[in-house]
Order: structure tokens, then C-alpha cells, then sequence
């Protein structure tokens, strides 16, 4: 069993589900970004979600957008964001998983990147604009230093693509609950349940739900067939953090 898989099952064996936290690397500034993984950690996160900044985010909102913005401006690279890992490496004891468009992962090199990526302790990979089907050179490369290609799935996905995912993903599955882009949404769209209910179906391994959470009774809508084993928040707590506020603060929500 992979380690991210692992650490979900693990939440949900003590009757809860999984904190997968969100923070664009280096963001706000980069002491704030590190001093907030140690403290998402200290407070339960159980994987972590590092944001590599890219120009055309085109799969995220404004607040993950204009992060990414500000911390390309500032200068802050993948190798930046890796060497960085590297010198923390065993601070945290989350997964670490890192987040990011295909193109800055070409231009390091995906032979260099599963390597560098593996000794900097990082678990698994999500790459929104890579399709199952052009995913598996990168996929080997990744999975040969036992790191995980995590799927990404939505409303739009029928169900026989998803069991083409199912049939080469490990870690768990990334279930977008939109169409559309990142963002902090008051509610769980309709469309949720069916969503699930057909990740659930074609899926053997942890489902993380993302895309609009910040509190956990959002999922209280959900039939118990639906709910997710893991639940993924990003936006909220970019601006949590840019406003000041303490990571603990946030991370309370979720600890029950």
C-alpha cells in the first residue's frame, strides 16, 4: 500500500476524514510558508498539498491564481521549492505531495524530477493538465522512485475513463467537485454525490474531494455513499493566511 494511501486510511479508521491541506509554495512569503507546513502538521494535517507557481494556472481561481502570481514574481522556482524540501527533509510527518502544471516539470527534466522529488521526501504527484492517456512514460518515471501520479476527476469524467485511472492510480484519487476552477464556495454542488458515487464504483483506493471546501459541514449534505475518505482545502486557507491569521486557527475546523 502506498504511503499516501496509507495515511488516509489511517484518518478514516479513527472515524474522520483525512485533512489534506493546500498552500501555494513560498506563500505569502516564504518563512511564513514553511512556519505554516510545520504548524498544518502539528495540527493533523495528514497530507499536504505544495503548489508549484505557473503562469496560466488555467484550472484555478483568483486567490490561487494571483498566489502563484506574487510567487513567481518573487522569484520562486521548482528547483527552489525541491531544495528547500530537501533541507526540511522528515519536518513534517504528512505525505507530501507536490501540485503543478506539466510544463515547469518538463523543463526540470521528469527523470531529474522523480529523483530530486524522492529525496526531498515528496510522496506523490497531481498534475491537472497531463491526461491518462499521454500520463505513462511520466507515471513509470515517478512510480520507479515510489512516487504516485494521483488522478484527477470531475463531474465530467464518465465512468469508464475513470476505471482507466483506477486501473494505474495509487496514493488516492483527486475528485474535483466543480466544473471550473478553484475557489471557496458556501456550499457542496448538487452534482457531488453523483460524482462520487461513480468514483466509488471504479476506484479501490482513498477518495480526497476538493475544489470550494473550508468546513467540514459542507460534506454533511452528502449521502454516507458519497462522502469522501479525504477532504482537500486550498483557497480558504490562502486567505486565512494572507489576512494574518494563525494555520491553527484554520486547521481547527477540521479536527473532531
Amino acid at each position: 500500500m502506498h504511503i499516501l494511501e496509507q495515511k488516509i486510511r489511517a484518518a478514516v479508521e479513527e472515524g474522520r476524514y483525512a485533512v489534506i491541506p493546500f498552500l501555494t509554495a513560498c506563500y505569502p512569503d516564504e518563512d511564513t510558508f514553511w512556519q505554516a507546513m510545520v504548524e498544518m502538521d502539528a495540527c493533523g494535517a495528514d497530507v499536504i498539498e505544495v503548489g508549484v507557481p505557473f503562469s496560466d494556472p488555467v484550472a484555478d481561481g483568483p486567490v490561487v491564481e494571483n498566489a502563484s502570481r506574487q510567487v513567481l514574481a518573487d522569484g520562486v522556482t521548482l528547483k527552489q521549492i525541491i531544495e528547500g524540501l530537501k533541507l526540511r527533509k522528515g519536518f513534517v510527518q504528512a505525505g507530501l505531495v507536490l501540485m503543478g502544471y506539466l510544463n515547469p516539470f518538463l523543463q526540470y527534466g521528469f527523470e531529474k524530477l522523480a529523483a530530486d522529488a524522492a529525496e526531498a521526501g515528496v510522496n506523490g504527484l497531481i498534475i491537472p493538465d497531463l491526461p491518462v492517456d499521454e500520463a505513462k512514460p511520466y507515471r513509470e518515471a515517478l512510480a520507479a522512485k515510489g512516487i504516485a501520479l494521483i488522478a484527477l476527476v470531475g463531474p465530467n469524467t464518465s465512468e469508464e475513463r475513470m476505471k482507466l485511472y483506477a486501473e494505474v492510480s495509487e496514493g488516492y484519487t483527486y475528485v474535483v467537485s466543480v466544473m471550473g476552477v478553484t475557489g471557496e464556495r458556501s456550499a457542496v454542488a448538487p452534482m457531488v454525490a453523483s460524482t462520487m458515487e461513480r468514483a466509488r464504483r471504479c476506484f479501490s483506493i482513498p477518495l480526497a474531494l476538493g475544489f470550494g471546501l473550508s468546513r467540514p459541514e459542507q460534506l454533511d449534505v452528502l449521502p454516507e455513499s458519497a462522502r469522501p475518505d479525504a477532504a482537500v482545502f486550498g483557497s480558504a486557507l490562502l486567505t486565512h493566511l494572507k489576512n494574518g491569521h494563525p494555520v491553527s486557527e484554520f486547521m481547527a475546523r477540521w479536527q473532531k
